[in-house]
């Protein structure tokens, strides 16, 4: 397969949203936290109402940068993965997808989805990829997974008949039951075919004490009402439901500071100033 069919440029694929600057967006709110610049006073006025109920939110952002590093490290030296599908990759920042996996198999593809247009307007950069492997951004929405499926970029860059990786970080959290998160997921694992994985983190409240549950639970309305997007805590039994019918790997469901955690024993961040489940499973 080959990316020289499309181009990023192609008024068909172009931004088709206006960007709305006083209306918080988890992409910028999250970039706020890891220190970016690419984020408006909505975004900075949110994330430091965030920030006041729970102080050590940047440690979970930067947290889950780091098990999103050792998961696709796992899935390419360990699984032989070649292929990721990320959808919700947020603003660009270090230890992408495409980085971590093709500093280590070169060919390695990678196709990355997001519903926000200033990400689109940096992920222009990452188009490139390395020499024998490829990297593409399109637009779309993780509540519209036809859409991301028929996508013909998506088509052009990922091999349907070999294993793909669905990753999706911090942005399940963002779709409340309503929004039928569980049956999106099950459409994208169903067309990924045998020996592909799902991969996932997501926000929890299990690992909180009482009084700091409530202050979050009264901040998470609030700016759920103020926010483009809700936000949604989900206990073990309710994001183990995301991997029903697939096989998990070891070592299962744990806190994203555990999982496959590579460093000092003394550096190890407590699941308290994390507060997400992270997990990856094949699909048989």
């Amino acid at each position: 397969m080959s990316t020289d069919d499309f181009s990023p440029d192609d008024k068909a694929w172009g931004d088709p949203f206006e960007i709305d600057t006083t209306v918080a967006h988890p992409a910028r709110r999250y970039n706020y936290w890891l220190g970016g610049k690419d984020n408006f006073e909505a975004d900075r006025r949110s994330g430091d109402a965030v920030i006041a109920a729970f102080p050590t939110v940047r440690t979970a952002a930067i947290e889950g940068r780091r098990f999103l590093r050792r998961l696709v490290t796992h899935l390419v030296e360990e699984a032989g993965i070649r292929q990721f599908l990320d959808i919700g990759t947020g603003i660009p920042s270090a230890d992408n997808v495409h980085e971590v996996a093709q500093s280590i198999a070169p060919e390695t593809r990678v196709v990355y989805v997001d519903n926000d247009p200033i990400v689109l307007a940096h992920a222009r950069r990452l188009l490139a990829g390395s020499p024998s492997g490829a990297t593409v951004y399109i637009q779309g929405d993780l509540r519209r997974p036809d859409m991301i499926l028929q996508n013909p970029q998506l088509r052009n860059v990922l091999d349907f008949s070999r294993p793909i990786a669905l990753v999706l970080i911090q942005v399940l959290h963002f779709l409340d039951d309503a929004q039928r998160p569980y049956d999106h997921v099950a459409r994208l694992v169903g067309a990924l075919p045998p020996g592909s994985y799902l991969a996932m983190c997501h926000s929890t409240a299990d690992f909180m004490p009482t009084g700091i549950t409530r202050d979050m639970d009264t901040t998470v309305k609030e700016e759920s009402a103020r926010s483009r997007d809700p936000f949604v805590f989900r206990d073990r039994a309710a994001f183990a439901r995301f991997f029903e019918g697939l096989e998990l790997i070891p070592p299962g469901i744990e806190s994203i500071s555990d999982w496959h955690y590579d460093g000092p024993p003394e550096e190890r961040t407590s699941p308290v100033d994390t507060m997400s489940y992270g997990a990856v499973a094949r699909i048989r």
